[in-house]
Order: structure tokens, then C-alpha cells, then sequence
């Protein structure tokens, strides 16, 4: 009799405090055969027991929560188990937000609002150490630019900034660059060191609250 080597199904749990939402996520994730929905709670602190207690591989979780934020009940999950991957949503994240959420460790920023084919996309694709943060999260309201060099970064840079901004990964836009991946990862670490960004996401963050991609207006 043949051995069944198919995969366990990914175990997720939802965390928000709108019970309905919740409770549709939960069926259609259980509506998937490589996902399988495994608790749900309402408050921060609810998250957080709850993953301590069933141990899931992914966690959906809404940034308002009834007693604190996405961001703080992340951190406190991942201290617990670096392993989980956790993704929040959210509808219009300020810069402050976008440059916290991009050293909290978690894998995903995406839309509330967004189509549930992207949310499940992001539920079985994020890894730990890997971003994913949805270019409409970037088309905020924003403060008076800061003063800036026009010249800053180069055209080549600024090229692969605003793949970087769409989502992108290093192999991709070394692909639709026609360059070499490490002379792409050269770029990204040449925009790093000129915005003072720590990560990808921040950089994009920072770039758009200076209004250095396409479709933003220098000061």
C-alpha cells in the first residue's frame, strides 16, 4: 500500500475582534487543502495564550485589537516562538507604523480590505526573515517631505527601489533588470546605507515619506 507523503496541513489561527470576519476567514481557510484553521481570539492577550497553547504555523492577525495592537501581541508570540509566522492586516498604516512593523519580525502587511485569494497566497508563501507588505499599504497620506538631496540615489537605485515597493524579491528585479542577482543586492544595499534603513520595507517606508518613487513629488 502506497505510503501518503502528502504535506500536513499548514495550522493558522485568526485574531480579531470582529467575530464575523473571524469567522469567515476560519471557513475559508478550512475550505483549503494545504490550510487548516485551528483557533480564533479576539484581544492581544487572548493571541497570545492561544498560540502558546496550540503552537500554530501561521497566525492572521488585525492590527486594532480590543487591548492593544498586532504589533505588540507579535512581538510577544514571536518571543515565544520565533518560528510562527505572523501576518497582519490593516487599512491606512502611518510611516511610523510601516518603519516598526519592518523590524517586528513579522512576515506580511497586508490590507484588510484585500482579496482573500492574496490573503491566502500570503498565508502559505511567508517565511520568517521574508516581508511581504502590499503596495496599496504605501499609497498613504504623508507628512511634509523632509529636506533631501534630488540626486540621492541614482537612476539605476531608484529603478530598483520602486520594484522593491511593488513586492518584488532580489531575484526577481534582477531578472527584469537584465543584471546579475548579487549586483542587485549591491543596489539594495547602496539604498540601504543612503536612506538609513535596516530593512527593505523601511527603505521603501522612508522613500515614500521623502517622495523618491514614481508618482511622488519632490519638495
Amino acid at each position: 500500500m502506497a505510503e501518503n507523503t502528502s504535506p500536513e496541513p499548514a495550522r493558522v489561527v485568526v485574531i480579531d475582534d470582529h467575530t464575523t470576519f473571524a469567522e469567515l476567514l476560519g471557513q475559508a481557510l478550512d475550505r483549503e487543502q494545504d490550510l487548516l484553521h485551528v483557533g480564533h481570539a479576539g484581544s492581544a492577550a487572548a493571541a497570545v495564550e492561544l498560540c502558546r497553547t496550540v503552537r500554530p504555523d501561521v497566525v492572521v492577525m488585525d492590527y486594532h485589537l480590543q487591548d492593544g495592537n498586532g504589533l505588540d501581541a507579535a512581538g510577544a508570540i514571536l518571543q515565544d516562538s520565533p518560528q510562527i509566522r505572523i501576518i497582519v492586516l490593516t487599512g491606512n498604516p502611518t510611516p511610523e507604523i510601516l518603519g516598526r512593523a519592518a523590524g517586528s519580525g513579522i512576515c506580511g502587511f497586508l490590507p484588510k480590505d484585500g482579496s482573500l485569494q492574496n490573503l491566502l497566497d500570503a498565508v502559505r508563501f511567508a517565511r520568517p526573515g521574508g516581508m511581504m507588505i502590499h503596495p496599496s499599504l504605501l499609497a498613504v497620506q504623508q507628512a511634509p517631505p523632509e529636506p533631501d538631496h534630488h540626486n540621492l540615489l541614482t537612476a539605476r537605485e531608484r529603478q530598483v527601489l520602486s520594484l522593491m515597493a511593488a513586492g518584488n524579491d532580489v531575484r526577481a528585479n534582477a531578472r527584469l533588470l537584465g543584471i546579475s542577482e548579487n549586483t542587485c543586492r549591491g543596489y539594495v544595499k547602496s539604498i540601504l546605507a543612503k536612506l538609513g534603513a535596516h530593512t527593505q520595507l523601511e527603505a521603501v517606508a522612508i522613500a515614500q515619506r521623502r517622495h523618491l518613487l514614481p508618482g511622488t513629488t519632490d519638495a
